[in-house]
């Protein structure tokens, strides 16, 4: 599972041929959740509300590139790093 972004503390991953929808997995201090990428929803787990919100507004900034990163997992292919938040 590859390591596409790190910011605060949070681990942002995604799978190779995952199920859909289109999402990421994320992990903060011991807890995960899944982030549907088009919706920008918390699909399964939970996270902290203010590493959750970093997420979502990280998500929104960078939802053509996690589309990509989808695609190309997809494929098995490589996936792209995507940049933190500042």
């Amino acid at each position: 599972m590859p390591t596409i972004s790190m910011f605060y503390g949070i681990k942002v991953t995604m799978y190779w041929d995952d199920h859909s929808p289109a999402h990421f997995h994320v992990e903060y201090s011991g807890q995960k959740a899944t982030i549907l990428i088009e919706e920008g929803v918390v699909g399964i787990g939970s996270l902290p509300n203010r590493q959750l919100k970093l997420v979502l507004a990280w998500c929104e900034l960078h939802k053509d590139e996690l589309m990509q990163n989808w695609e190309l997992s997809k494929e098995g292919k490589t996936l792209n790093r995507i940049a933190p938040l500042d």
